[in-house]
């Protein structure tokens, strides 16, 4: 990755106009420690490929950024390979992974394993039996056995061991294609992690199977609650008619669902679940022929499956004519278009690709410029979702006010029209190919982005270099061949999705089961477990950011601080122009901001900026929040002076554009409406909010719609332009040095003799909770979703050792005591969290909150089980052990580096310190105790009055019960939002 972009770009354009001889992107052989890899010259990635003996795939990317690296094992089965008749399967098995083995997660499998034995066959007899009360009967029976079993499992011991040694996010997925389970582990653990996995990928136990079947309910009635999710399914459901991508669902049916076989599952894993079916996928600090050998050493005994099955995809009919589906739900309209197209590892895909960044790169695509740029729409977005055996190219947008979901239609298919008539510029190839190069070069900075494209190319049986080869591919595809792949594939075989705004009448959920809370037995810990934590592995030396040495504070003219880090990796820039001037100072800065990227200067239009940015592969922003704003300019290196020119003109000679600003105006109401029927704002922005400020706030203190219909240019202009004749500063990473750096700056940025003083910004308080309330919205829906909110003390740095101790071990992850008590032990809900969250600057203050989304009809369960545990609080000192060791472990392998030194040091010196607060967290955390948590949470959490906040149906909330929590009030979104007027509904 020490390879120059330009220096990447300059030899393409060279390839392009002489023979020179092209890259040969066959894989190649070698042999190093031992072991046989494969390789492709010109790999980015520098990637080793390895088969084991028994089918094991092993791709190895050593990139050392940081003594971390991102795992994935993936698995080469998902949704599709589903029975028919027993979907989610693939899903339900993903779950049961977390559970543990024969050798962990229980105190005595002997004894176990009779009781798990039982509970798979009173499931199956289960699945039997259609009279409800006789299922009703049965199901307590297989509520007592598996409380029972509980008595010898050890919940969440999985967790507790990669969270032990310094993993974190810790997570797996399902799709159609593959289930991918994933860590971010430090370097040093590669080995306790290796005997983790090698041990659990040897066999499924289905333990605690009946309270995790609760949270797969939770997930399905999560989806049900999605409009967009909703949408989706609708979509694959038009374009696949006979495949199962669009016959069943990765989640699985209602039915199903309500009817799961364990030996299913079991019978799946041992099928799927085998060497020969699942690839190995690393990147970050790593040694290859160590790495290899410690796979090899785990994992090469594992037996592969000779009778796997091939999968043979489902050839789909062509489409001769728009297929139409509708969606009903309470979020805002919008439509949805897709087309079927060939496979991920298809030598189409490039065509797709590019066809899809020429519609849409955020910039300069068609559908940017004409549709986005020009407001004929409200939002417009395409992207391609990939799949093994076919993918979709999908364009979604939301109207203007009046306009209507065909007229959507239409316009998306005079801009595939344009494509298909040649009817766009004949550099945007070039630039778009050369834009995906910049993104990938950005991407392959993260061993995230890394791991999951080994991943991709695995999972979708791709050659190593054809994966590779895309882009060289891709620069080859000429003007003529876009025009003629898009009239052979978008023609009139499209699928759209009307999302339409109304209660669905086919709504939907699973029913809740009555079950038992089962054993955690948090205190006990298998032997194996107990020799993981143990182990003594190389100790990782903590690396802190030294505000001195990593960052140059630098003057340029007019006395403004200049934050510098250079970058010596590639030949890409960042550049901040930073203000304390947000909202809070006026509010208008929010429309001011979103104005300016409709309109030119007096040499180039917008349209004219966003291509010149983008033929110079870079781009900018301008973002504004309650506090401060932003102006950022990134991109290409070479071009950052050119690109300087078009950016400082645009903010110091904004023309108006009225018509441009009527539009802006129209839309920015709309939104307003469709944010109105959106549950996510609702929830985290509207009710959070209330709940901590009360009616005033940062969120409501907004341009009224009154206010806004009377703004004119000339002040929101004038906003813009005096960003930088205000006090600001500026942050750089980028490969220029420092000096060369302030030369530009004082030559490229505009600045006024005299800096403007910043203004005075409106303050707004957490608000003192002196006797507990419930706050209530309605929304049509099948969950309840309800945060607890309280104010904390005022910003102390003292206490940030033992804030991020509690967080860690009250509500920190999947071994957390939040997660184990409401999810693990009691199946109430899929997602639950809690968390102390302290103020980011001195004179502030901290707040805690906690979340649970659990199915309507559990809120009687889930409000106490939840409010039970943050007063009282469970004691473990296994539980606080593994809290210590992770944080120990994560900050031991934590690497702050790149732009980020720079945003740490302004968020130190908000908090009014000199230095990297981890260094005090790391040196403070060995000493501390199980007394030193407790005496946290009963200085800070217990005894607390809590805002309750509550979003569902109002059909569906217990609102006698609420009333035992505090006054109920509901609250209209006029109140939640500030901006207009919404009758209230009256509750009987």
């Amino acid at each position: 990755m020490k390879t120059k972009l330009g220096i990447i770009i300059c030899l393409l354009a060279l390839a392009a106009c002489t023979q020179n001889k092209e890259t040969n992107y066959e894989l190649k052989k070698a042999e190093s420690g031992g072991f046989t890899y494969e390789y492709v010259d010109g790999d980015p990635l520098k990637t080793r490929i390895y088969t084991l003996s028994n089918g094991l795939k092993v791709y190895l990317s050593d990139y050392k950024n940081e003594p971390r690296i991102q795992t994935a094992i993936a698995v080469k089965a998902g949704g599709k390979n589903d029975p028919a008749d027993n979907t989610g399967l693939a899903h339900y098995l993903e779950h049961m992974m977390f559970k543990g083995t024969a050798t962990f997660g229980t105190q005595d499998w002997k004894t176990e394993s009779v009781l798990v034995d039982s509970v798979e066959a009173l499931f199956n007899q289960y699945k039997e039996i259609s009279d409800p009360e006789e299922r009703k009967k049965h199901y307590r029976i297989i509520d007592q056995v598996s409380i029972e079993a509980s008595k010898y499992a050890i919940a969440n011991e999985y967790d507790k061991m990669v969270s032990g040694i310094g993993a974190k996010g810790t997570n797996a997925y399902t799709t159609n294609d593959r289930t991918v389970y994933i860590n971010d582990i430090p370097a040093n653990q590669l080995e306790n992690w290796l005997k983790i996995e090698s041990n659990r990928f040897q066999m499924i136990v289905n333990r605690l199977f009946h309270t995790e079947l609760e949270a797969v309910y939770e997930e399905k009635n999560r989806s049900l609650d999605s409009d967009i999710w909703k949408g989706f399914e609708a979509m694959l459901s038009a374009l696949f008619k006979e495949h199962p991508y669009g016959t069943q669902t990765v989640i699985g049916t209602i039915d199903h669902l309500k009817n799961p076989s364990i030996t299913e599952i079991k019978n799946y894993f041992y099928k799927y679940y085998v060497p020969n079916n699942v690839g190995i996928c690393l990147s970050g600090d790593l040694d290859f022929d160590a790495t290899i050998a410690l796979i090899d050493k785990y994992f090469g005994s594992w037996k592969p499956n000779e009778t796997l099955p091939t999968w043979t995809p489902v050839q789909e009919a062509s489409i001769a004519a728009p297929i139409v589906n509708e969606v009903i739900g309470p979020d805002a309209e919008r439509i949805m278009m897709g087309f079927r197209l060939p496979g991920r590892s298809s030598k189409d895909y490039i065509m797709v690709r590019l066809i899809d960044n020429i519609l849409s790169n955020s910039q300069a695509g068609l559908v940017d410029l004409d549709l986005v740029k020009q407001q004929k729409v409200l939002e417009a977005s395409t992207f391609v979702y990939d799949m093994n055996d076919y993918s979709m190219q999908v364009l979604m947008a939301s109207p203007k006010d009046g306009q209507t979901l065909d007229q959507l239609r239409d316009l998306f298919l005079e801009e595939l029209e344009k494509i298909k008539t040649g009817n766009f510029d004949d550099w945007l190839i070039s630039a778009v190919v050369n834009d995906l190069k910049k993104n990938q070069l950005n991407q392959y900075q993260y061993n995230w982005a890394r791991s999951n494209d080994l991943v991709v190319a695995f999972t979708s049986n791709m050659p190593w270099g054809d994966f590779v080869s895309e882009f060289d591919r891709m620069s080859k595809v000429t003007k003529e061949d876009v025009m003629a792949y898009a009239k052979a594939n978008f023609g009139d075989n499209y699928a759209l999705v009307y999302k339409r705004t109304g209660k669905d009448p086919n709504a939907q959920q699973v029913e809740k089961p009555e079950i038992t809370k089962v054993e955690l037995n948090r205190e006990a810990k298998s032997p194996f477990h107990e020799a993981i934590i143990n182990s003594e592995p190389p100790k990782l030396k903590p690396l802190f950011v030294d505000y001195d040495k990593d960052i140059e504070k630098l003057t340029m003219k007019n006395d403004l601080e200049v934050l510098y880090t250079r970058n010596d990796e590639n030949d890409l820039f960042d550049l901040y122009y930073k203000a304390n001037f947000g909202t809070n100072i006026d509010p208008k800065i929010k429309v001011a901001v979103d104005y300016l990227e409709f309109v030119g200067t007096p040499t180039h239009s917008a349209e004219e900026i966003q291509k010149e940015l983008f033929k110079l592969g870079c781009s900018f922003s301008v973002f504004s929040s309650a506090e401060e704003s932003y102006v950022m300019l990134a991109g290409l290196s070479e071009n950052m002076e050119k690109a300087m020119e078009i950016f400082e003109d645009l903010l110091a000679n904004a023309q108006p554009d009225e018509e441009a600003l009527a539009k802006l105006k129209d839309r920015i109401l709309k939104e307003r409406e469709d944010q109105k029927k959106n549950k996510s704002a609702i929830l985290f922005s509207g009710l959070m909010n209330y709940g901590l400020y009360g009616a005033q706030s940062p969120f409501t203190n907004v341009v009224s719609n009154t206010e806004l219909m009377n703004l004119n240019s000339e002040e929101l202009l004038g906003l813009t332009k005096n960003f930088t004749k205000t006090t600001h500063k500026v942050l750089y990473y980028g490969p220029v040095d420092s000096k060369n750096l302030v030369n530009i700056l004082n030559t490229r940025h505009t600045l006024p003799e005299t800096m403007l003083p910043l203004p005075e910004p409106k303050e707004f308080a957490k608000q003192e909770v002196d006797k507990p309330k419930v706050f209530w919205a309605d929304y049509d829906m099948v969950q309840e979703e309800i945060l607890f909110l309280t104010k904390g003390e005022e910003f102390n740095v003292q206490l940030m050792p033992e804030t991020e101790l509690y967080n860690e071990y009250f509500g920190g992850n999947m071994g957390s005591i939040v997660f184990q008590e409401i999810r693990e032990a009691q199946g109430l809900a899929y997602s639950v969290w809690a968390n102390y969250s302290t103020a980011d600057e001195q004179g502030k203050s901290d707040h805690f909150f906690a979340y649970i989304g659990t199915q309507a009809d559990k809120q009687n369960q889930a409000v106490p089980a939840l409010l039970n545990i943050i007063e009282n609080l469970p004691a473990s000192e296994n539980g606080l052990a593994t809290a210590k060791k992770s944080i120990m472990s994560q900050i031991e392998s934590e690497r702050i580096t790149r732009g980020s030194k720079l945003f740490n040091y302004e968020s130190a010196r908000d908090m009014g310190l000199d230095h990297d607060i981890r260094q005090d967290i790391y040196e403070k955390i060995p000493t501390m105790t199980m007394e030193d948590v407790v005496a946290f949470q009963k200085q800070y959490v217990k005894g607390k009055k809590y805002n309750m906040m509550v979003l569902g149906d109002k059909d569906k909330i217990d609102f006698k019960s609420l009333q035992q929590y505090g006054e109920v009030k509901q609250l209209t979104l006029e109140e939640l939002f500030g901006y207009d007027k919404v009758e209230k509904i009256n509750i009987q």
